[in-house]
């Protein structure tokens, strides 16, 4: 396993599961220069469970059914690979968020909204 560097740690990026293109340029367009936006459909695209703790957050988008499943997803998170990154959902339907819940996923926003709430993680995370 290799020794990631202080540059690498310090990067400033998160992951976004989604196939839904509009809402990717959608928050794209909300991304400052000094952050990158990763999208991805498969925990494996991320890389090993400690590459992706050199994410600051994840945003998965809770209506994907047909490119992956986001129960699987943060099952594999925290109970495969026990990381506790931040996990920010968006969409979805009362009780698939309910589910996510109990798998402790972080916060839950519409599907709308998760543009406008960007900025106030992307503040929230700049460490």
């Amino acid at each position: 396993m290799a020794t990631p560097t202080i540059a690498a740690r310090l990067r400033r990026r998160f992951l976004l599961m989604t196939t839904d293109v509009a809402v990717r340029e959608r928050l794209q367009a909300q991304v400052p220069t000094d952050w990158e936006m990763v999208a991805i459909t498969s925990l494996d695209e991320a890389g090993d469970w400690n590459e992706i703790l050199l994410y600051r957050f994840l945003l998965l988008d809770l209506d994907e059914v047909e490119a992956f499943d986001p129960i699987d997803v943060i099952r594999t998170l925290r109970m495969e690979y026990l990381l506790q990154i931040a996990v920010l959902c968006f969409g979805g339907d009362t009780d698939i968020q309910d589910e996510m819940r109990m798998s402790r996923a972080d916060r839950f926003y519409a599907r709308e909204e998760i543009v406008t709430v960007l900025p106030q993680f992307l503040a929230q995370y700049a460490w």
